[in-house]
């Protein structure tokens, strides 16, 4: 039962794409293509070298923004304005995972390697504004992303959170093993639990397994 080991938690950390709404649901998709037509643009190349290069600079930086920025100097703006413009017509508000992070006690923020008016956009369309004490995109992050420390350091020493006492909700186990060396309670939202050493929990159903907390 998981609830004894999150009675010391004081912040909630929750990442937002696949994780506050279903990985069924295409918004990441969108993205994906969006991403690829800013490096087709950026770079000149055409679609096949562009979305190798996207997939490339994901694996090895974190992000795609990460590695353009590294690698091209690309303004990190004009590219998060450019590739967050989709539809959100997929998305669906969800009461009861509104009323399950509203009971969790103590400070609840939002942190994606997204940015941060593109989070806004989500956490409104499934109905969760207000919820939230604060959301944080990669732009907060000096843009340095999720799996990089310094990102992680970067947003919990702005609000102020302890990650002691703390949990983090993310759906890419990369960005889980800072928050476990950090000291957080982690957990893995996704279809299939993984067993490795920094996943301390899993679930594939968050509104469940925050109701078992409360």
């Amino acid at each position: 039962m998981p609830k004894s080991s999150f009675t010391h938690v004081e912040s909630w950390v929750f990442d937002l794409d696949n994780t506050l709404y279903p990985p069924h649901v295409p918004l990441f998709d969108q993205i994906r293509q969006r991403m690829t037509d800013f490096v087709m643009t950026a770079l000149g190349l055409d679609r096949a070298a562009a979305d190798r290069l996207r997939a490339r600079y994901w694996r090895e930086h974190g992000t795609t923004l990460a590695g353009l920025m590294r690698e091209h100097d690309i303004d990190p703006d004009a590219y998060l304005v450019e590739v967050h413009d989709i539809s959100f017509d997929d998305l669906t508000p969800d009461p009861e995972l509104r009323s399950r992070i509203a009971a969790l006690p103590g400070r609840r923020v939002v942190y994606t390697n997204g940015s941060a008016p593109y989070a806004e956009q989500v956490v409104a369309r499934r109905g969760l504004s207000g919820v939230f004490d604060a959301v944080y995109g990669v732009e907060h992050a000096a843009y340095h992303p999720k799996p990089d420390r310094r990102a992680f350091e970067a947003i919990f020493a702005r609000d102020g959170i302890s990650p002691s006492r703390a949990a983090m909700f993310e759906d890419d186990p990369r960005n889980l093993v800072a928050p476990h060396e950090m000291g957080m309670r982690t957990v893995h939202v996704a279809p299939e639990p993984l067993e490795v050493a920094h996943i301390q929990h899993h679930t594939d159903d968050l509104s469940r397994f925050l109701s078992r907390l409360i």
